[in-house]
């Protein structure tokens, strides 16, 4: 061959070897054979063995077709004679690749279209290779990409990102792999038969979902979502060819797409959502490949957005627990303003000079609570006709003149004896006073006043006069909390008022006496020193622990608040917060007492102090065997070593009272971080380090991160267990005895709430009380141990004893509290006599009106009622007479702490709830007894009834039934 030939067919060669694919190959191919000649030339190729391609996609032949099923079976080359057509094949491997072409030829030329069939082999090999290392390289790509997106899906999943932000880029990555410009991904929920569409984007479809709103799928059946997840099978084309996939009508939601595609979201054989990605415009359709790969990365989507939606959802649980507590620290310190308010207006009935200065000082002190620029205090005369305004402020200089008891509102509200509020921006209060006008019992109020307060003066039974507030100004006004709060302090005022009245009374009418109102206003003064005297130690202990003397949770918050001020203004300031819980001491105090508990607290505080840096640090009780230190650190590592001299100071034991005991601390640490904004968060925080430690072996440090977050998952599991142990009635009462303290015998039982786990043992309510209130699940244990505790009366009760049964607060939110029990009391064949309820002060004042009510009912039904923890709330001293209690039950923190030798503390306040129930006639229980000097010293009181572990733990009624037999043996 010349070598100009040969170097036009090298030129030739190379330009095929160029070809960017196969199809572009094929085309070469063909006007490589239409430039030697040849005619009608049509090339064919397959991949893999595949369906038959041709060049530009033309329609070939029917007798071409035959002819080149003629080669393949004839080992590629066939002749049609008579139509001068050859069809050869220029290159067919196993894999199934080939390619070969038919074209017009005379039988003369069938050598010259073998030799260029020959000529090309080499060529097609070379293009079939490379076409295959380039869809090797595309597939890893493509592979590379999808593995990438999924490590940025589970990075996802732990970042600090928002949901909506997770799940725009949840979307881009599906546009990645596929056309996703209109795109949703829809969560089921198996339980509701709902969905929601937790994301979409939809270019043309107006319809919008709310991403928090569940849909029920009925709205939904027969739409292309509802066949998705009924079926739990993918649906993919167009709006014809999906009927054709499904087995029944196909209802349409939305606008009609060119081109859809959905895939089921499947945790095993459950359908937990649906993906769908769809085209409105003319494009090329979504491929098996396509659906394939969405459904795999619907798995990791799936995944991703659990742990979102959980973090969310325990980010929303301390935020409200959070808030909880925020509330019930508001409601703690009100409670401190309020008892402090009371000391003052006691002091000031014994030091105000005169009237004058007492009412303007009272006027001050409810000033301070509320809106009181417009203030009366109104007096009726002995005789009851008349009444006198002995202090009258008005911001518009109004005054009031004593007048004969006629149809004003002040007289209105005294006739009634009970505070009135009212609100005249309401048209239901503007109606009741039109009301009682027209019948008679009110003068119309003047316009000027918007709202209005009064509460009656009341001593005893007898109304000696009326406390009032009013406001001119649109937008201020007073609610049932002033009332009840203006109502609580009525009965301290109308005593000091009395007092003062009185005392004016003596010194005009007995002149005579003027040296023995000298020689008492000594006393007096010496009173009011130790008043003081009183007042400064009660803010201490406000302040700080009893026991430890150690600053408590009030003070080091103070100092909390102080330390992240200090930190705003110089950043470079740090601090570190301890928090640190003893191992093991409930173990000790539940087997040697309280007593030896307490002493072993006090050891424990002054072995922390010595811990500390005078002036720099500072170490508090917060309660219980929790304890804290706020301290200034330089680096990370001074508190660690702080917290490792704390476990180094309990490595030594204790001695108490003759007994060596061992514990150890737990210690978590929170280091200061400008997110922090708050005590309660650094506390907090701490507080969960601390049971890392705990959990992570005793005895260690644990610095808080954020994945201790992730332990309040734990609860999750506690809260499993608890509604599994209400189904299977795994609650059951223990009963300690409540017994006559001078010589023993039992009156009656109380019923205490005990947890029979089946791995755990007996759980006391410690263990799971605060659980269970979270969690809601709270009322159904303490129904069950009713029920259990009704079925042991007739075993357990002698004549004339008793059980007492605890009720939460949340059960007074039920109406029908009183008819259930009182069913289930009758249910059992138990005469209401046999059972009492315990409620504490807390629960009163929720919503007394309506528990008010309940008593009434369940007292006329023979269901007596007590006052548990008495002595720890405010409410008690103006409840205790208005519920017509039965009992009450002096808080084990008095008797604890009760000292004989001691006329104050805990003595007094014993002595006067024993003087204040003999005076309203209620029986009086004292708790916590465990010590017989307890015992004498509460007989030389004047108490007769007792409870503790001096007389008996609680016990299962077969313990006491054993016990019994052990007796009479």
């Amino acid at each position: 061959m010349p070598a100009a030939e040969r170097q036009r067919i090298g030129h030739v060669l190379g330009g095929l070897l160029d070809a960017v694919d196969i199809p572009d190959f094929a085309r070469r191919v063909a006007a490589y054979f239409e430039g030697e000649g040849f005619a009608r030339v049509d090339v064919l190729w397959m991949i893999g063995g595949s369906e038959l391609h041709t060049r530009d996609d033309c329609v070939l032949h029917e007798d071409d077709r035959r002819l080149v099923e003629m080669a393949r079976a004839n080992g590629e080359w066939a002749v049609d004679a008579a139509r001068g057509r050859i069809a050869a094949g220029i290159e067919v491997q196993q894999s199934g690749d080939a390619i070969g072409v038919v074209l017009d030829a005379q039988p003369a030329l069938q050598a010259r279209v073998r030799q260029q069939c020959d000529l090309l082999a080499p060529v097609a090999r070379a293009v079939f290779e490379k076409h295959r290392l380039t869809a090797s390289m595309r597939a890893l790509e493509r592979s590379e990409q999808l593995q990438s997106a999924l490590f940025q899906i589970a990075d996802m999943a732990s970042s600090d990102m928002d949901l909506p932000d997770m799940l725009r880029e949840l979307h881009a990555i599906v546009g990645r792999f596929m056309y996703a410009e209109n795109f949703y991904i829809a969560l089921y929920d198996d339980q509701k038969d709902a969905i929601r569409f937790i994301y979409l984007v939809d270019t043309e479809d107006t319809i919008t979902r709310d991403p928090d709103q569940f849909l029920p799928m009925a709205e939904l059946e027969h739409g292309l979502t509802w066949y998705v997840i009924r079926n739990r099978q993918p649906l993919m084309g167009s709006m014809q060819e999906i009927r054709g996939q499904i087995d029944g009508p196909m209802r349409d939601i939305g606008a009609d797409s060119h081109d859809w595609m959905g895939v089921p979201i499947m945790v095993g054989n459950t359908v937990r959502g649906v993906l769908v990605v769809q085209s409105y415009i003319e494009r090329p359709r979504y491929t098996a490949a396509d659906q394939a790969l969405l459904t795999y990365v619907g798995s990791h989507i799936l995944t991703a957005l659990d742990r979102k939606l959980q973090q969310e959802e325990l980010e929303r649980r301390v935020e409200e627990r959070t808030q909880a507590l925020t509330l019930e620290i508001q409601e703690r310190q009100r409670s401190v303003r309020i008892q402090e308010t009371l000391y003052r207006i006691a002091e000031l009935s014994h030091t105000a000079t005169n009237l004058d200065e007492f009412y303007a000082a009272v006027h001050r002190i409810i000033g301070e609570f509320l809106d009181a620029r417009n203030f009366y205090i109104a007096l009726l005369s002995d005789d009851g006709e008349t009444i006198h305004f002995p202090y009258f402020v008005d911001q518009h200089g109004k005054t009031a003149e004593s007048r004969r008891l006629g149809r004003g509102i002040s007289e209105y509200a005294m006739r009634q004896g009970k505070p009135l509020l009212v609100d005249m921006t309401q048209p239901e209060t503007v109606a009741h006073i039109e009301e009682l006008h027209a019948r008679g019992e009110l003068a119309m109020m003047g316009k000027a006043a918007i709202a209005w307060l009064g509460v009656p003066l009341m001593l005893g039974e007898r109304v000696m006069g009326l406390l009032a507030v009013q406001s001119y100004t649109p937008g201020v006004g007073y609610t049932d909390r002033d009332r009840e709060l203006l109502t609580f302090i009525s009965y301290q005022i109308a005593n000091g008022l009395e007092r003062q009245r009185a005392a004016a009374e003596l010194k005009n009418a007995y002149a005579d006496l003027e040296r023995r109102v000298s020689e008492r206003t000594m006393e007096l003064s010496e009173q009011i020193e130790v008043r003081e005297q009183i007042e400064q130690r009660l803010k201490h202990e406000v302040l700080h622990d009893s026991l430890t003397g150690l600053p408590n949770r009030a003070y080091l918050r103070d100092q909390l608040v102080r330390a992240l001020a200090h930190r705003e203004r110089d950043p470079h300031y740090r601090f570190a917060v301890l928090f640190m819980d003893l191992d093991r001491f409930k173990v000790i105090n539940d087997s040697v007492g309280h007593l030896v508990g307490d002493a072993l607290l006090k050891e424990v505080a002054r072995r922390f102090a010595h811990c500390v840096r005078g002036g720099r640090d500072m170490v508090a009780r917060l309660g219980g065997d929790e304890f804290a230190i706020l301290m200034e650190v330089d680096a990370p590592e001074s508190a660690m070593r702080m917290g490792q001299r704390v476990i180094d100071a309990l490595r030594e034991p204790v001695r108490v009272e003759g007994k060596e005991l061992f514990t150890g601390v737990s210690v978590g640490i929170t280091l200061s971080s400008p997110h922090y904004t708050s005590p309660e968060d650094l506390l907090r925080d701490a507080d969960i380090a601390m049971y890392r430690a705990k959990a992570g072996g005793r005895h260690r440090i644990e610095v808080f991160d954020e994945q201790l977050h992730e332990q309040a998952l734990q609860l999750l599991e506690v809260e499993s267990d608890l509604r599994r142990a209400i189904t299977r009635q795994e609650f059951e009462p223990y009963f300690q005895p409540i017994v006559r303290l001078v010589d023993g015998a039992v009156v009656g039982y109380e019923a205490l709430m005990r947890w029979n786990h089946p791995e755990r043992g007996v759980l006391a309510p410690g263990a799971f009380l605060h659980v269970a209130d979270a969690s809601g699940s709270m009322e159904a244990i303490d129904w069950q141990v009713f029920d259990r505790t009704l079925d042991c009366i007739g075993r357990l009760l002698q004549p004339g004893q008793y059980v007492n049964l605890n009720f939460s607060p949340r059960h007074f939110r039920s109406l029908e509290l009183d008819q259930r029990f009182l069913q289930l009391i009758a249910s059992k064949g138990v005469s209401p006599s046999q059972v009492r309820i315990e409620v504490t002060e807390g629960a009163l004042l929720e919503n007394p009106e309506q528990i008010g009510q309940v008593f009434n009912r369940l007292r006329e039904n023979g269901v007596l009622i007590a006052l548990d923890d008495f002595g720890t709330g405010y409410s008690s001293l103006s409840y205790l007479h208005r519920f017509k209690l039965h009992t009450v039950k002096i808080d084990r923190s008095f008797i604890s702490d009760l000292r004989l030798e001691d006329e104050g503390g805990s003595t007094a306040v014993v002595r006067a709830i024993l003087a204040l129930s003999r005076a309203q006639r209620l029986e009086v229980v004292a708790e916590g007894i465990e010590t017989d000097a307890q015992r004498r010293a509460l007989l030389s009181l004047g108490a007769e009834i007792g409870q503790g572990y001096f007389f008996a733990k609680p016990a299962s009624l077969d313990a006491i039934l054993a016990g019994r037999k052990d007796d009479l043996a």
